[in-house]
């Protein structure tokens, strides 16, 4: 499955496996993430180390999905950002307000 959930403890790793995240990825994606909300889920963890590409179309998705967490008081971490998918965070200012870490245990330490 390209968007898969995989559970550790309450916190849910939304695993993109895709290389280009575009506007075809964008709803699956989005679908998937509030599902999880729905279910009670505070805290979630998106892993895009599988991305090579991601369109501004994605990047919306992304934004949706912080602000539904944050709504419930929930907590959203990423990792995995590869270099191009980076520099589009960087230009976007999106690092401002994403946590980002380099690896899945980082990602979950910062959730304990």
């Amino acid at each position: 499955m390209p968007i898969s959930t995989q559970k550790v403890r309450d916190i849910s790793i939304v695993i993109v496996d895709y290389e280009r995240a575009t506007i075809i990825v964008a709803e699956e994606f989005r679908s998937n993430v509030q599902s999880e909300i729905a279910s009670g889920t505070k805290k979630i963890i998106f892993d895009l180390s599988k991305c090579n590409f991601i369109d501004s179309t994605f990047l919306s998705a992304l934004i949706v999905s912080f602000k539904r967490i944050a709504e419930t008081n929930g907590e959203l971490r990423i990792f995995g950002l590869k270099p191009a998918v980076q520099a589009m965070f960087q230009l976007t200012r999106l690092t401002k307000i994403f946590s980002i870490f380099n690896d899945e245990q980082e990602a979950l330490n910062s959730l304990r």
